[in-house]
């Protein structure tokens, strides 16, 4: 399939990258079940938190804020690519209808573009796959 993309095969695979990071720090965050606790001492009830969750946060959120960064600085053309691609990876058009897609992409955009994207739990998945299925 001959696919002519505004956006290179190896920026999407970086952005895939940055969101299956995003993903795994969140998983992480998750399966930890304790995230955010603070525990009082029933003796001094003082605050005898000893996780420094603060510098932990602040690296999930650099990495949550650099990807919607990368992904708000895209212009609607390569915004409407990178969400189309998403669709296809998901199963939800054929690579062979990806102009559709992409005029789809462009008339359902309301909002952020990021929020969408990176809402989607299965995104670094869906983009790899949506490139597979466009042999790009």
């Amino acid at each position: 399939m001959d696919v002519n993309l505004t956006l290179s095969a190896d920026t999407i695979r970086m952005l895939a990258q940055k969101a299956r990071a995003v993903s795994t720090a969140l998983e992480d965050t998750f399966e930890d079940g304790h995230e955010g606790e603070v525990e009082f001492d029933e003796d001094t009830l003082s605050d005898s938190h000893a996780h420094d969750g603060l510098a932990e946060e602040e690296n999930d959120d650099m990495s949550d804020e650099e990807l919607r960064e990368l992904i708000d600085d895209l212009n609607v053309d390569e915004a409407a690519e990178l969400v189309a691609i998403a669709w296809i990876g998901r199963g939800d058009f054929e690579a062979g209808d990806f102009e559709q897609a992409v005029d789809e992409a462009k008339e359902r955009a309301v909002g952020s573009t990021a929020d969408y994207l990176i809402g989607m739990p299965l995104l670094p998945d869906y983009l790899e796959n949506g490139l597979d299925a466009l042999q790009v």
